[in-house]
């Protein structure tokens, strides 16, 4: 994985995270990051699970949106964990 690659990820989780958080609430910028990171991974899994295919045409808008809704499902079990 070069550089350009991580930062791309990095940025989409952030994005991510945050929008997440307007549906959810609260933290901070890495709260954000970690929650978006994770939740890409989570995203990306049960888009695959469910061979759900967003098709808007933006490969990088696509990905926030799966990783939006995968940073969701994470911080919603996070909470009814703790």
């Amino acid at each position: 994985m070069d550089t350009r690659s991580i930062i791309i990820w990095i940025v989409i989780g952030l994005i991510a995270g945050w929008l997440a958080s307007f549906v959810v609430g609260g933290g901070g910028l890495l709260k954000y990051i970690l929650w978006g990171l994770v939740g890409s991974f989570v995203g990306g899994f049960l888009a695959r699970q469910f061979n759900i295919s967003l098709n808007i045409g933006n490969a990088f808008v696509e990905q926030i949106i799966v990783a939006t809704v995968g940073a969701i499902v994470v911080v919603l079990i996070a909470r009814l964990i703790s």
